[in-house]
């Protein structure tokens, strides 16, 4: 059983904010231009009430489209990256593990962000903006499959789900409850801040991190022992 294990291509799929950067973009953005019901939004979404989907689609509309150009140059220059992210994406390469950014964040600041780093754009899925109408409108090209009705808006699982799990080690690296069903599919999960506490909640197995440097070398502690069994 341990041979097949170790046979199998180890491929990750991380979440991008609060994850990658160190804060949360979506919420960051929203709360400097702070338009009147925010607040109420946010604490539906986090709590569940709201779809992921629904509840960053409503945040996204209060404002209005004629604040592309400051929107845009905010979401970019706010966000900050977690140390260790670029070590973390030469340990992948080096390692010959595959890696994806499974984002529910915006392709308005995700690309920008991410471009230095040298990650294909077919591995990075997130949703997509219109700013063609009075209100900014969030697109979702990547649904939910027939097996997930979460509304999720950027569908992990189901990104998750072309890499079967007879022949992939599926690692996620997260921090949020957008984070949870896809770390119910994962072999091993990498998480912090809410999905920490969503896994101590309903026992699931995870491995906390802070930096990237964290998970670097939890995975070259795991190498050590498989190589010496």
């Amino acid at each position: 059983m341990k041979e097949a294990k170790t046979a199998m291509k180890r491929i990750v799929f991380c979440d991008f904010d609060g994850t990658i950067t160190v804060n949360d973009n979506i919420i960051a953005i929203i709360k400097h231009f702070n338009p009147e019901g925010w607040e109420k939004i946010v604490k539906q979404t986090i709590s569940q009430e709201l779809s992921v989907k629904d509840g960053v689609g409503r945040l996204f509309r209060l404002l209005p489209s004629s604040l592309q150009k400051e929107v845009v140059e905010f979401g970019i220059s706010n966000a900050r990256i977690r140390e260790g992210f670029a070590e973390f994406l030469s340990y992948c390469r080096d390692q010959d593990i595959e890696f994806y950014v499974t984002s529910g964040g915006i392709d308005f600041f995700v690309y920008p962000v991410l471009e230095p780093f040298g990650i294909d754009r077919d591995h990075i899925y997130c949703n997509s903006s219109d700013f063609s109408g009075e209100r900014i409108e969030i697109l979702w090209p990547n649904p939910c499959d027939e097996h997930c009705s979460n509304d999720c808006g950027m569908c992990k699982t189901a990104i998750m789900r072309r890499f079967p799990a007879d022949r992939y080690e599926r690692i996620i690296i997260g921090d949020s409850v957008t984070d949870f069903e896809g770390a119910k599919l994962a072999d091993i999960v990498y998480s912090r801040s809410h999905l920490t506490s969503k896994c101590k909640e309903l026992g699931l197995s995870h491995r906390e991190f802070e930096t990237f440097f964290d998970i670097i070398n939890d995975m070259n502690a795991e190498r050590k022992i498989d190589d010496e069994l």
